[in-house]
């Protein structure tokens, strides 16, 4: 079968690398964003739980051109249906269009609805649906006059580990945060610390990381309730996950935060011990001026508040500022910020290393690294 993950514009060649990882073949990511691969369904569900930048993965019923109402129709009815869908699938339609002859998701999304329908009628020979089973959503996406029509696997978006229930101001997916680290010079054995930690994300995420933790661990997925899943190897492949965490939390791990606000550090609490972390991720309130490291050389890593986020661009450039002191008082670390202030690098009175474009949400940034002096 072909399925697609789903990624947000930068993370295509993280997603990539991780599917190979775990032995998938047929690896293609896409210039639209996402990363085609061919998998069974077992190894489609282990997609699910590791993927760690992602947005989902969904399994692709058709592609084609489409540029009339008709076209998408007839085409959309001719695919197989009934071997996905039972008789009592709930099916919702979600549809997106970009640069397309047929620009309006909502007369999209009943066109595809209405040939589904008619494809389910003929093969199930019913006139009306219940829809009171397993959740089947449909996906059509058109780009370019070309139709992928997906069923998504995920469910609730791959971010969603579970562990986030509270937010605080501007708060960084978990997708973006796992690829940040996976970015950065930080490796599993180093210590890591973000200085400007807020609610956490980037803390627990490394710490996923350094204990082997799938990110999709402890969620469910949709696509465990289709009917042509396998049962029994989804069961054993999240077992086998579960050993891999438990012999991960052996390992020692050296992550701490800090933040000057107590109400985002007591969301950052929340968080860690949400995500079973309690007792791994050092936190602290601190001002960053005040911040210092004595130990072995590790990796600051943060996504410090500018301009656009709190609404004062002079206070922003004094947080970067200090950013670069810090590392200068911190000799053998590196420095990684994410920031949409692309006058990062001059307020901070150095150029930096390496640079990498990411979205968070809508908002384009860079992404900073500054090397081990």
């Amino acid at each position: 079968m072909q399925w697609i993950a789903n990624t947000a514009f930068g993370l295509e060649g993280q997603t990539g690398r991780d599917l190979k990882r775990l032995g998938i073949d047929g690896v293609r990511p896409q210039p639209a964003g996402g990363v085609l691969f061919d998998a069974d369904p077992a190894q489609a569900f282990q997609a699910n739980l590791w993927l760690r930048c992602a947005d989902r993965v969904m399994l692709v019923a058709g592609r084609f051109e489409a540029r009339t109402f008709d076209s998408l129709f007839e085409q959309v009815r001719a695919l197989p249906w009934e071997d996905y869908l039972p008789r009592d699938a709930a099916f919702p339609i979600r549809a997106h269009c970009a640069r397309s002859t047929l620009m309006s998701p909502s007369d999209c999304q009943s066109i595809v609805k209405k040939a589904i329908v008619e494809r389910l009628k003929r093969a199930y020979r019913v006139d009306w649906f219940e829809e009171t089973g397993a959740t089947y959503a449909v996906d059509v996406s058109l780009h370019g006059d070309v139709a992928s029509v997906c069923l998504d696997a995920s469910g609730p978006a791959l971010n969603r580990r579970g562990y986030r229930t509270w937010t605080g101001e501007a708060p960084l997916r978990e997708t973006l945060a796992a690829a940040l680290v996976l970015a950065s010079p930080w490796r599993p054995s180093m210590p890591l610390c973000d200085p400007c930690c807020g609610t956490g994300t980037l803390l627990i995420e490394a710490a996923f990381i350094a204990m082997n933790r799938a990110p999709g661990l402890t969620r469910p997925f949709d696509c465990e309730k289709w009917g042509f899943m396998p049962q029994e190897a989804m069961r054993r492949l999240r077992a086998e996950a579960m050993e891999k965490y438990e012999e991960g939390k052996a390992r020692p791990v050296r992550i701490a935060g800090s933040d000057i606000s107590a109400e985002a550090l007591e969301l950052a609490r929340r968080h860690v011990a949400q995500a079973g972390l309690n007792g791994r991720i050092t936190l602290e309130r601190r001002d960053l001026r005040d911040v210092t490291r004595t130990d072995e050389a590790g990796v600051f890593l943060c996504n410090p508040p500018y301009g656009e986020r709190m609404g004062d661009r002079k206070a922003a450039a004094a947080v970067e500022r200090q950013l670069m002191l810090l590392r200068e008082r911190c000799p053998g670390w590196s420095l990684c910020a994410i920031s949409a202030d692309m006058s990062f690098e001059r307020n901070a009175l150095r150029r930096a290393d390496r640079k990498r474009r990411y979205y968070n949400g809508r908002l384009e940034c860079e992404f900073l690294t500054w090397l081990a002096k």
